[in-house]
């Protein structure tokens, strides 16, 4: 099986409320590879919704060594201090998911911009359109007869 399919497997346990055996398979993937992120996420997790706190934080700090601004890894410390009764850790890392979701907003906002790879690097900028020229209107030598004008 590759490891996305071992991760798949864990998941499928996991959704199944088998946490025991999602943590087993989770394990698995990140005994092959360290870095796989979306596992160290749901390993935390599942040591949540079993009700180990302490093992559900540790498991949490890793995936913050991953990728230590990542919302939902925030969100998911937050919660596991809350429900540990840590508040002000809890609020801590409710602020720092608050402003990753700020970052990532605004990542999104400059990566939709059609001008935002273009303001860095001037070769790539989009050709402008010309101003419209400006019509010049020819006037008669003479102006046509004003009827409400008397003679």
């Amino acid at each position: 099986m590759t490891l996305q399919e071992q991760y798949d497997a864990a998941m499928f346990a996991f959704s199944r409320g088998e946490f025991a055996a999602a943590i087993e398979k989770l394990e698995q993937v990140l005994a092959a590879d360290a870095t796989y992120f979306d596992a160290q996420l749901a390993l935390g997790m599942a040591h949540y919704r079993l009700g180990d706190f302490a093992r559900a934080i540790a498991e949490g700090h890793k995936a913050e060594a991953l990728r230590p601004k990542e919302q939902l890894v925030h969100t998911n410390l937050s919660l596991f201090y809350m429900k540990s009764g840590d508040k002000v850790t809890a609020e801590q890392h409710g602020l720092q998911a608050r402003i990753a979701g700020w970052r990532a907003e605004n990542q999104a906002a400059a990566a939709a911009s059609p001008d935002a790879k273009s303001a860095s690097d001037p070769e790539l900028q989009m050709a402008k359109p010309k101003p419209p020229g400006v019509k010049v209107i020819r006037m008669p030598d003479k102006f046509p007869d004003q009827p409400w004008k008397k003679k």
